[in-house]
């Protein structure tokens, strides 16, 4: 079984690990356009802003190592054509340049995503730059040593995340969005509003509710950010705006959202016999809706890679859909959500109601406590959960695990109230919050 891999890092990591290891005899062949595989790009703010000083322990996997389990690793090479009718590749060496074609049986498409780039005056000035993998994130630190003004465009976790770092090295720093508010896929306004209090008193400007129109520059270097609604001077400018898939070399050969993320079944199966995919080139079964959803994460990419692997002969083991669960810690605040905002539900045309928890985790005879904000969506009609966001100094970011397994599990609001939590003065009070989230619906 001639098998090839397009594409080396969650998701074709994964793929690659586990078909080697399950089909010992397969002729595994992988092609990656980078000298490196598995970056974790969620630690790019941490390393940017030196929590992590040395970059090695951002890597998970190495082409050496994967080539120990007997795998082919082309690295530096692009696939330029793909037929999935005929089962061949075309790939060019990109140090030598040389083209050569190539065949397969199997053909595992985890091409990724890759930053959106805007089309617009002066984009092409120097000093732009992305965040997506490591040689970004080595240019993100070499190009900050100097600059005094850096302006973020992109109000997700990974721009929030840089704001951060850069607020902390002592930057001033400018944070653009087209959306009024920050993180708004994530949390609803009463979260994001703490956040937003939390820069502006650190000095950071968030101008929000504004589009950029244009980029000017002073000696073919960025000086100014135009946006719909302001000017804003900055030496350097982080386009953190989102991703869109990377899968043109299959675009009209299998079936894909209007975004171009390819469409896959819970066996990880495309339209097309014997092609599948996994990671930020596919869109995945979200279970709060129900439908097929672009849902970029690194944890859904491990997941899909795994599952590959292990229904590349024969259909074994469903995937079990996603619930878009992460966190992120800004400042001391950490933070976590699962499934859909009260905000994003009713954008959805779901008809929802939200319940919300202020309390302290644990109970007030201990020395020491902190806040916690919980807040839990559910449907009208079914009391099916749909979302919940948590915030607290105190870490308590593992209860959204559990929240997203009970979406998972379409659990209603008034079954949390019930559900079997331990109690130990130390971790929580005898009615967990989760508990008191259910029982409040009520």
């Amino acid at each position: 079984m001639k098998v090839a891999v397009i594409g080396c890092t969650h998701a074709g990591t994964a793929a690659i690990v586990n078909t080697a290891k399950m089909y010992p005899n397969a002729e595994i062949t992988v092609y990656e356009r980078n000298d490196n595989i598995s970056f974790l790009s969620c630690g790019i703010a941490l390393y940017v802003g030196g929590v992590v000083e040395d970059a090695k322990g951002l890597f998970y996997s190495s082409p050496e190592q994967l080539a120990a389990l007997g795998v082919r690793m082309n690295m530096q090479h692009e696939v330029v054509s793909v037929d999935t009718t005929g089962k061949t590749l075309r790939a060019r060496n990109l140090v030598t340049g040389e083209e050569y074609d190539d065949t397969f049986d199997k053909l595992i498409m985890t091409t990724g995503s890759w930053p959106i780039i805007p089309k617009l005056e002066g984009i092409e000035l120097d000093n732009i730059v992305l965040s997506k993998n490591f040689n970004h994130s080595n240019t993100i630190i070499e190009k900050a040593k100097t600059a005094k003004n850096i302006i973020v465009i992109g109000a997700g976790y990974i721009g929030i995340e840089l704001v951060e770092a850069f607020e902390m090295n002592g930057k001033q720093v400018t944070l653009i969005d087209s959306s009024d508010r920050i993180l708004n896929r994530y949390l609803d306004q009463e979260f994001t509003d703490v956040i937003e209090t939390e820069f502006r008193d650190r000095g950071v400007k968030l101008a929000l509710g504004q589009t950029v129109t244009k980029f000017e520059g002073k000696d073919g270097k960025v000086s100014k950010v135009v946006t719909t609604s302001g000017e804003y001077e900055g030496d350097l400018v982080l386009l953190c705006i989102g991703f869109r898939p990377n899968t043109d070399l299959v675009q009209d050969q299998v079936d894909m959202l209007g975004n171009g993320a390819i469409l896959v079944d819970e066996y990880m199966r495309t339209s097309r016999p014997d092609v599948y995919a996994a990671g930020d080139s596919c869109a995945i079964m979200y279970n709060p809706t129900g439908e097929h959803a672009y849902i970029p994460l690194a944890t859904n990419a491990v997941r899909m890679g795994t599952l590959v692997a292990r229904n590349l002969v024969t259909p074994t083991i469903p995937y079990m859909g996603t619930q878009g669960t992460s966190g992120i810690k800004i400042y001391d605040y950490n933070i976590a959500s699962t499934g859909m905002t009260e905000s994003a539900a009713t954008d959805a045309g779901l008809t929802v109601q939200a319940v919300t928890i202020e309390d302290t985790y644990r109970p007030d005879f201990m020395p020491t406590n902190e806040p916690l904000s919980l807040k839990v969506v559910y449907e009208c009609e079914s009391r099916r959960i749909v979302g919940a966001q948590l915030m607290s100094k105190a870490e308590l970011t593992q209860s959204i695990n559990t929240l997203s397994v009970c979406i998972q599990n379409k659990m209603t609001i008034e079954q949390l109230g019930f559900v079997d939590f331990f109690f130990q003065p130390h971790y929580n009070k005898p009615w967990n919050f989760l508990n008191s989230a259910g029982l409040q619906a009520q």
